[in-house]
């Protein structure tokens, strides 16, 4: 019998959302297939305008939301169809949304997207809202999916860190054992992503090849280091509210160019990532990336340099590096359908263990 979960991500990055149809029988993660519909360029600056505060703000949220539901529907319709599944078959839907707000020091965290639509028009109980439960309890609400690692990630034999780059970068340390811990370190695609867009008019630096070509404005990294988020102590996350461009920007001089500037704002998200793992990772045997930072052929070789030896994917242990948090949120999901707790008080923060997501029953 099969037991099958769709999981559906949209990260910080603002490029558009993953679906995944995992197969988790015999507590084994099988991925039958991932399908990934990229963001219009007027869809990604409507995201990124309701992230700043408006007085536009109820209306566009509620009516950027359906269109996200919208947008993932037609995606699970899509890879249902291609698989040739019906929706009776798919036990739920794990529905992350697109966060437009995290504040969990205000005790809550915002991720527009419409479940009811989700639901009415797939036919797939859907369970959504999974970060505010951990909040309310005291926690940061993120990282999330650290829990999702040490179920498939984790070693007997070695010490591991998984490090996701996406639009903040994060970490998971699979120590053996010991009890799973993690963090959000920084930015990882987001401040590069925005310069380049702004500059260039291209959604990324491919490979970091426009990065490559410049040098590091040691001054301005010394002084972005310095920021009270880097110096405080886990459990901490972070997101687009401090790490933007207008918040970047302030560092650099006027005379500054902007290939160094795009070079500058790599390696903060490099040394804020080796910091972070030198610091509460000391024994780690391996790094295994994943996100859409792992595309990064510069970043990568970059981080390489500074941990004097190689860095490994997620696909070696059979989870490719785009297809591990859209996992995540199917297996959360679950999770909560079996009224397992699936948070990480140790990691969030929150005042102990708690079954996260809310349930739209099909």
């Amino acid at each position: 019998m099969k037991n099958l979960f769709i999981g559906v991500m949209s990260g910080t990055s603002l490029d558009g959302i993953d679906a995944i149809l995992i197969d988790f029988k015999n507590k084994k993660l099988n991925v039958i297939d991932f399908l990934h519909s990229k963001y219009s360029a007027e869809l990604k600056k409507s995201l990124l305008n309701i992230s700043i505060a408006n007085k536009n703000d109820l209306e566009e949220s509620i009516k950027l939301g359906l269109l996200h539901a919208k947008m993932t529907a037609k995606l699970v319709q899509k890879i249902l169809k291609k698989n040739n599944i019906s929706h009776q078959e798919v036990t739920a839907i794990g529905y992350h949304g697109q966060t437009i707000r995290h504040r969990p020091e205000k005790n809550y965290s915002i991720q527009i997207g419409n479940a009811h639509f989700l639901t009415e028009h797939t036919h797939i109980t859907v369970v959504s809202d999974f970060r505010n439960r951990d909040i309310i309890a005291g926690g940061q609400g993120a990282p999330l999916v650290p829990a999702f690692h040490e179920a498939f990630f984790a070693s007997k034999q070695k010490n591991r860190v998984i490090l996701n780059i996406g639009g903040i970068s994060n970490i998971t340390y699979l120590k053996k054992n010991s009890a799973v811990s993690g963090f959000d370190c920084g930015p990882g695609n987001i401040l590069m992503d925005a310069w380049c867009q702004k500059i260039s008019g291209k959604s990324f630096d491919n490979n970091g090849a426009w990065a490559r070509h410049g040098s590091v404005d040691r001054s301005a990294l010394k002084t972005m280091l310095k920021i009270p988020f880097f110096k405080k102590k886990p459990p901490k996350s972070t997101g687009r509210e401090l790490f933007n461009l207008n918040w970047a920007e302030k560092f650099f001089a006027s005379k500054q160019t902007k290939q160094n500037i795009q070079r500058t704002l790599l390696e903060l998200t490099s040394q804020s990532i080796f910091d972070s793992i030198s610091k509460y990772c000391p024994d780690f045997d391996e790094i295994l990336v994943c996100g859409g930072g792992s595309k990064n052929k510069f970043l990568i070789q970059n981080l390489q340099e500074k941990f004097n030896q190689p860095i490994l994917f997620t696909g070696k242990l059979g989870l490719p590096e785009q297809q591990v948090e859209a996992a995540a949120f199917a297996w959360l999901a679950k999770s909560t359908l079996a009224k397992k707790c699936n948070n990480s008080p140790q990691i969030t923060g929150s005042q102990g263990a708690r079954i996260l997501g809310v349930i739209h029953h099909r």
